[in-house]
Order: C-alpha cells, then structure tokens, then sequence
C-alpha cells in the first residue's frame, strides 16, 4: 500500500479557534467540493507558521464563508491568521494507480480566496516510467 496526496488547501489561513469544541476542523464546504474534500474525513494539517502537524476530521461550515476553524486540541496547534496546508490522502494497492489521482489543489491570499486550482498529475514519459507535471486548472 502506498499512500498520495489526494487533495490539498495550499496556504489556507486559520479564521477561528475553538477550543471547547469536540475537535475536528470546520472548512468553507465551497472550498472543500472545489478541492474534493469531503465531510468526516481525515486531513492532515500542517501549520506553517510554527510547525505543528496534527491529523483530525472535516466539518464543513457555513458555505461561502472562507471558514478553516481549528477545534478542540487541535485550536491549541494554532491562532487566527496562521498559515496552514491541509491534505487529504488516499491509498493506492499498486502504483499503477498514480496515473489515475490527480489530486486537486488550491491556493489561497490572505482572506482565503481561492489563487489558483491546480491538479497534479502523474504521467508515463520518455524519460521516466513516472514523471510528474503541475496542470493550472484556472487561476
């Protein structure tokens, strides 16, 4: 079993922290369909102002909201404005599969709009059984 990146939210700034809460992390579901991102399932998130890493679950919020709200212990791992990568992986049984992902991902300003959409895309070239390449789905 291998494990991909199946969906990433590239620089998403945190809005809230909710310390007395049942834990999870509450995110814009505008944002998570763009991404293919759904509701209970685990992220990874990876703060990048101070390096915490946690794994937790998807809530979605209030739609059109730009929301990313960390809950219970994981409000601890963050503030209001931190700069977060969020990913959601899936597991392949053969790495035949990699051609087959195409993980999407967005990247987002300070308020939380959405920059670019980009997928990846793995791919068979002359140079290599698996290569790799970044396609720009809009920007």
């Amino acid at each position: 079993m291998m494990e991909v990146v199946r969906a990433k939210l590239h620089g998403i700034h945190v809005t809230g922290c909710e310390l007395e809460y049942h834990g999870s992390v509450t995110l814009d579901p505008l944002i998570c369909r763009q991404a293919r991102i759904y509701p209970l399932e685990f992220v990874y998130i990876w703060n990048k102002n101070n390096g915490q890493r946690l794994a937790t679950y998807v809530l979605y919020g209030t739609p059109g909201s730009r929301c990313c709200v960390l809950n219970g212990a994981a409000a601890r791992c963050c503030q209001p404005g931190d700069e977060m990568i969020i990913c959601a992986s899936e597991y392949l049984a053969d790495r035949r599969e990699l051609y087959t992902v195409q993980p999407q991902v967005l990247t987002f300003d300070k308020e939380n709009n959405v920059v670019h959409h980009l997928q990846y895309d793995v791919l068979s070239s002359p140079e290599c059984d698996f290569d790799f390449r970044i396609s720009h789905i809009n920007a």
